[in-house]
């Protein structure tokens, strides 16, 4: 069995072969006694404070081909960041690179396809197609990067209409353990490819993405909200029954949010609990409005936010935060949602259950995303029915309270939990329990073999620290 234990990363720096990559590389090297290291290495997670032995600002692809081979040479474990919306536990050890100036997008029209840095943010991939009423296929937020969150799958607004982000990837130019930059596609290091497209981590750094574009420049979608218990319950039910004969191109999601008594949340929601249910129809307004009646006759709107509105605002469906801030995520995924498990929902997480989250979320799967060739990508979770995403703003809560309220959620759906739980919201994949749940056996095997082969010392640390 090869050997993927990861390399220490307490090993003595050679101070020489630290000035020698400060004269390679274009971007910063950065030490923990540089000021500048806590910024360069700041996540949007704030509750998370990276200072590793060595921080890479990567402006290309050259310095990240440099720093994987000075990280090689002194025994270093390599990660990588570019927004840090993924960060969960701190990094104390090895080498970060940062990829936040690798943020170029290219776009051709004609063929469809745009061409991603390691670094670019999905708000800047919807702008450059939007010119050409083209849409990439994103997640529920414009401003998480575009790379990380394909590495994982990428379960957004549209999964139903369009599926999962990975589908749409077409290439992706990578630094593997040996140093070398390397083509991965349908006709380039296959396996590599395959991997990339779902396997999140621990195959080498991504520098570039060719992804296909979708034609589109509409949807009509947006947010119902509903306040006050009562009328939280009522919707939440009439939800749970409209999906069960929801057509496949309208993807829907319903969360119970604790809204604080913060300046920075929109005035009507201000120290409000409601239910903001989220509806996308890639499709005509009139069509839209009718397939959405019943949802807005289930009960009292509060706020209706549902309408046409251009690709650009794809955004609003969610409304995720664009600030950093402190957060605990917990994922898992159903095989469906009956009677009982919303009432579960509701004692755990409703209005009165003094849940500790802000937000308990339910997404609503299946369409494109169970049709797509289930082999073709490592994606996990593209045949549960539903997935259930926890946030908690409150660091108070991290350690404790809603560790226990999730898992007392989690064991209230009993029979109906999914085997798997996608890898972008399973939580952290260094716990041996959360990436056992990321992909099934025999996907956990393949992924196993595709990092044995392009890093068999286990430089990019991912997963628990024994893998074989």
């Amino acid at each position: 069995m090869t050997d993927t234990t990861a390399v220490p990363a307490e090993a003595n720096i050679d101070s020489a072969s630290l000035e020698r990559l400060r004269a390679t590389v274009r971007g910063p090297v950065l030490t923990p006694d540089d000021p500048e290291l806590a910024v360069e290495a700041a996540c949007f997670n704030i509750a998370v404070t990276h200072r590793p032995a060595v921080v890479v600002g990567a402006t290309d692809e050259s310095d990240v081909v440099e720093a994987v081979r000075f990280a090689v040479a002194e025994r270093l474990n390599v990660r990588v960041q570019s927004t840090g919306h993924a960060a969960i536990v701190p990094i104390t050890d090895g080498l970060l690179i940062t990829t936040s100036r690798m943020n170029t997008v290219t776009l051709d029209p004609e063929s469809r396809l745009a061409t991603i840095g390691a670094g670019a943010r999905w708000g800047a991939v919807i702008a450059a197609g939007a010119e050409y009423g083209l849409a990439p296929i994103v997640g529920s937020s414009p401003g998480v990067g575009a790379i990380g969150l394909t590495l994982g799958g990428g379960i957004g607004p549209l999964a139903r209409s369009h599926g999962i982000t990975s589908d749409w990837a077409r290439s992706f130019r990578v630094v593997t353990a040996s140093g070398d930059a390397v083509t991965a596609s349908a006709s380039e290091n296959l396996e590599l490819f395959w991997a990339l497209r779902g396997g999140k981590g621990g195959l080498g750094i991504v520098t570039e993405m060719t992804l296909e574009l979708a034609p589109l420049r509409t949807l009509y979608a947006g947010g119902l909200f509903f306040d006050g218990a009562d009328d939280i319950e009522k919707a939440l039910r009439a939800w749970g029954e409209w999906v069960q004969q929801a057509p496949d191109n309208v993807t829907t999601s319903v969360a119970i949010m604790q809204m604080p008594d913060f300046e920075m949340v929109p005035p009507p929601l201000r120290g409000h609990t409601v239910l903001h249910l989220r509806f996308a129809y890639p499709g005509d307004a009139a069509e839209g409005e009718r397939l959405i009646a019943p949802l807005r006759e289930a009960a009292s709107v509060y706020i209706d936010a549902v309408a046409e509105i251009p690709y650009t605002a794809v955004g609003t469906i969610h409304n995720d935060p664009e600030q950093g801030m402190p957060t605990w995520i917990y994922g898992t995924m159903l095989t469906g949602l009956d009677h009982d498990a919303i009432s579960a929902f509701l004692e755990h997480v409703g209005p009165s259950s003094g849940s500790p989250f802000m937000i308990a979320e339910l997404r609503h799967l299946g369409g494109a995303m169970n049709r797509a060739d289930a082999d073709g990508t490592a994606v996990s979770g593209r045949d549960a029915a539903y997935l259930v995403n926890l946030i908690t703003a409150n660091p108070q809560t991290f350690a404790e309270a809603a560790p226990a309220a999730a898992a007392a959620l989690v064991e209230a759906f009993g029979p109906l939990l999914a085997p798997v739980t996608n890898i972008n919201f399973s939580g952290d994949p260094a716990d041996p329990l959360t990436f056992a749940r990321s992909w099934n056996e025999p996907t956990h095997e393949r992924l196993r073999l595709a990092r044995s082969t392009y890093d068999p010392n286990g430089v990019f640390a991912f997963g628990p620290a024994l893998q074989g």
